[in-house]
């Protein structure tokens, strides 16, 4: 137990705990069910482990929200922020600052292409970044109306009005509708459900062909971006086959259309390459960064375009040419000048190597468990691993998505903290998902597996 919660007497513990159920509205939850069973408070963590406030430690199997991707606990990166918040704690970026200049030219570099990177605080705010500059490009390009965007089922992009319009999960829009008209959705690349009746190896890759013919039944030239996860990552751990990204580039550049990879979840190393694009070979002219940039110690994300969406914004002529788009804390020079520190971690560590070897060791172990009568698939890359549960492995119907919580909440009991994709589409809460940081140990990895096993057994 930390020195802090020694020093927390039980009365103390008692008021924080009436003051969390009284005063903090927590994401994601039925706040009924924390009037019977007030939710745990972390105190402390280190590498992959945290410790709640009653000294019991867990290891964290989803990185808090994906995001810790060095782990926890680096002092370093604590000092990175304490050293730039002396010299310079914040100034906007309509100037400069030397930690958003160095960081920035270091995304162009890892990214290997010329371009520019405009930063946000969060996932969603560097979707409705890449969305707002597509459609501005275009207007500024082609003399064309182009403003659809095209997204996927069960994919997550945000929660802003923009960023959820984007986001195709029934559940997680539900009750905020109108959203915001232009966004269009296709059939996922969801071999194993396949929308189109199929068997990968049989098919020709209707997944991505199909959306091509949403382009054309659209029309193309009112179409400005495709944006995709390579791998879908909240709506179920959704992986392509290999084929289907050089298809979308493909289907892309034939109709004028900008390619956004949303990179929140699977950038800096979690699918075992720096970036997950690298895995296909395929560049996309937007990217959209976040969570492991910083590995969530301090609030960034970043919209990184192609230097020739960026020349579009250059005609002095016109008033309204340039990018009329500001972020209050985007580009804060604590957050940037830690990010950089967190990225230098993540290369002479060689982080995405670790994860590309360790995300091996922990999919032959995880396969154990496929003779499970209600295991119906695994499969990930990387670090980046979901395990789908059904009911019945003949019909696959999906396991209950009550059953699915049971399981979770055992591994919990056990230890190990393991998500789901919970409020994505009614009917399919069944996906497991295992996202550590990408410091995992082999013997993390077996208490991973052990806790599952005995989850499910139970």
């Amino acid at each position: 137990m930390s020195a802090k919660s020694e020093e927390v007497s039980p009365e103390s513990e008692t008021s924080l705990t009436q003051m969390d159920v009284e005063s903090l509205w927590h994401p994601m939850v039925q706040h009924k069910k924390y009037e019977r069973n007030p939710p745990k408070r972390m105190d402390k963590a280190e590498g992959c482990y945290v410790t709640d406030s009653e000294g019991k430690e867990y290891l964290d199997g989803v990185s808090g929200l994906w995001c810790v991707n060095v782990g926890y606990g680096r002092k370093e990166l604590a000092d990175a922020a304490h050293e730039q918040l002396i010299e310079l704690s914040y100034f906007p970026l309509v100037m400069s600052h030397s930690p958003a200049i160095k960081l920035a030219a270091k995304l162009i570099e890892l990214l290997g292409f010329e371009g520019k990177v405009h930063f946000s605080n969060s996932g969603s705010e560097a979707n409705e970044t890449a969305f707002k500059m597509a459609r501005q490009y275009h207007s500024q390009t082609g003399g064309t109306r182009r403003y659809k965007i095209i997204s996927r089922y069960r994919a997550y992009h945000g929660n802003t009005m923009g960023a959820l319009s984007a986001t195709a999960q029934a559940e997680r829009r539900a009750k905020y509708d109108p959203l915001v008209p232009g966004f269009l959705h296709v059939h996922p690349p969801y071999c194993y459900r396949c929308p189109f009746g199929k068997e990968y190896g049989s098919c020709n890759i209707e997944c991505a062909s199909s959306i091509e013919n949403t382009v054309i039944h659209e029309g193309a030239q009112s179409v400005a971006a495709i944006i995709v996860e390579p791998v879908i990552s909240g709506g179920g751990v959704i992986v392509p086959p290999d084929e289907y990204l050089p298809m979308l580039r493909d289907i892309c550049d034939r109709h004028g259309i900008l390619l956004i990879f949303d990179e929140v979840v699977s950038g800096f190393g979690r699918l075992g390459k720096m970036f997950g694009h690298q895995l296909w070979g395929v560049k996309p002219d937007m990217i959209t960064l976040a969570k492991g940039i910083t590995s969530g110690y301090l609030p960034l994300s970043a919209t990184v375009t192609q230097q020739h969406i960026f020349e579009a914004f250059l005609d002095e002529s016109d008033p309204t040419s340039h990018f009329r788009h500001i972020n209050t804390y985007g580009g804060n020079p604590a957050s940037t000048a830690l990010s950089l520190k967190n990225i230098e971690i993540i290369e002479t560590e060689q982080l995405a190597e670790k994860a590309a070897k360790m995300g091996t060791y922990l999919r032959a172990e995880l396969s154990n468990l496929e003779d499970h009568p209600n295991v119906g698939d695994i499969r990930g890359k990387g670090l980046l691993i979901g395990i789908e549960l059904v009911a019945d492995k003949e019909t696959k119907e999906p396991l209950a998505g009550e059953k699915v919580g049971a399981i979770v909440a055992r591994c919990l009991e056990l230890g190990t903290i393991i998500g789901r994709n919970s409020s994505t589409v009614p009917g399919l809460s069944n996906v497991l998902i295992i996202a550590p940081p990408l410091i995992l140990t082999k013997a993390d990895a077996d208490l991973i597996v052990d806790s599952l096993k005995q989850a499910l057994d139970s």
